[in-house]
């Protein structure tokens, strides 16, 4: 018998020590593929994959991952079907199903891996997990309070994707110039004008020969220009092999061809990190001219994508674009006046500042959801 930390005033009283086997029924999820499509979602471990005409249940339940990911349980009220990568729970009648959902969520399920190779659960793992149960009142509380935490996140989370896809579409009204700025005295600003990469920027061609630096970076797609080692668990590149990478300063910009979803011909990132060095894989270039907070969003748009793609060679390998030097700094470059090329950059910094608010606010909501978790379950 135990007591929480934090608790609702209005109960006192021990909770019932119990294991998952005493409140759920582990149920393995089935094969979909013989199934007819239809309005019946097929919950996977990348979320909802597809939709089918049959239902494995119906109502509540609880699908905890049982191979890949295993660390992020998912609370259901429909009717389902889930795939063998998962189980699904029916839940016995002393538990509230959202109270147990709930405590799932601060079990630490990877601990519980038996596997050396791909993560994994089995039932027996699940079913001699412990829990507290208090009686049906307190756990109908408990729960209501957090899926209301979880229901501030959601529209949190949101929030933040609508801004994200404001500010796509504004950066493609701002690019096709459908949407343009007036100077402070209000009037037009001129034409753009047509340059191309190289009549503004430089390639960096110093080479990191007496090995004094020793930061490697890299350019990822979604995180940008980051530490080499915040972005791989284990070092890629030791000290040893360094004399060839190119020493990227701060604020240089870096194209890495690797294609991804996020990035379909490769991203154009500005280091922000620190001084280091990049494998010569990159195109580390500098900016002479021109307010470079505009062009890392001229960078960061999709209207340079076409010009890549028809300029790489398409012989090359399926996974990164394969583009000379030359044709990449002859790369078309949309360039208004100063200016206005300011006025672009600060009313998009505006947007990111927001995006950035609001991703503060669903961190800050996790972590004090995270510390009520543990102390509201014992």
């Amino acid at each position: 018998m135990a007591t929480p930390k934090l608790r609702f005033k209005e109960f006192d009283g021990d909770w019932k020590a119990l294991n998952y086997k005493d409140v759920l029924n582990i149920k393995y999820g089935k094969d979909h593929k013989k199934l007819n499509s239809g309005d019946i979602p097929v919950f996977g471990t990348g979320g909802v994959m597809r939709y089918v005409d049959q239902f494995l249940h119906d109502g509540e339940s609880i699908l905890i991952g049982r191979k890949g990911t295993i660390d992020s349980p998912k609370y259901v009220n429909e009717k389902f079907w889930t795939v063998d990568t998962l189980f699904y729970t029916e839940i016995k009648e002393q538990a509230v199903p959202k109270f147990v959902y709930q405590h799932a969520l601060q079990v630490n399920w990877l601990k519980l891996n038996e596997a050396t190779g791909v993560p994994s659960l089995n039932t027996k793992s699940i079913n001699n997990v412990a829990i507290n149960l208090p009686p049906l009142e307190e756990q109908t509380k408990i729960a209501t309070f957090l899926s209301a935490v979880d229901t501030k996140i959601d529209e949190l989370t949101q929030k933040h994707e609508l801004l994200g896809e404001y500010k796509k579409g504004i950066m493609q009204q701002l690019f096709s110039q459908k949407l343009r700025f007036k100077a402070d005295d209000g009037s037009n600003f001129e034409d753009w004008d047509d340059i191309t990469l190289g009549e503004i920027a430089s390639k960096s061609l110093v080479k990191n020969k007496d090995e004094s630096i020793a930061e490697v970076l890299t350019n990822s797609a979604t995180q940008g220009v980051i530490k080499q080692s915040d972005y791989f668990e284990r070092e890629i590149v030791t000290t040893s092999n360094l004399k060839g990478y190119y020493v990227v300063e701060m604020g240089d910009f870096v194209y890495n061809p690797r294609i991804s979803s996020q990035a379909p011909v490769g991203p154009i990132k500005r280091n922000k990190q620190c001084l280091g060095v990049m494998s010569p894989l990159y195109t580390v270039f500098t900016i002479n001219e021109g307010d470079i907070n505009y062009l890392e969003y001229f960078f960061e748009s999709s209207v340079w994508h076409d010009y890549v793609k028809s300029v790489s060679n398409s012989g090359a390998r399926h996974d990164r674009m394969n583009i000379k030097n030359q044709d990449f700094f002859d790369m078309p470059i949309l360039y208004p006046c100063l200016a206005e090329q300011t006025k672009i950059a600060n009313f998009l910094t505006a947007i990111d500042q927001k995006i950035d608010n609001v991703a503060e606010q669903i961190d800050h909501a996790k972590t004090w959801k995270k510390g009520l978790l543990q102390q509201m379950f014992v």
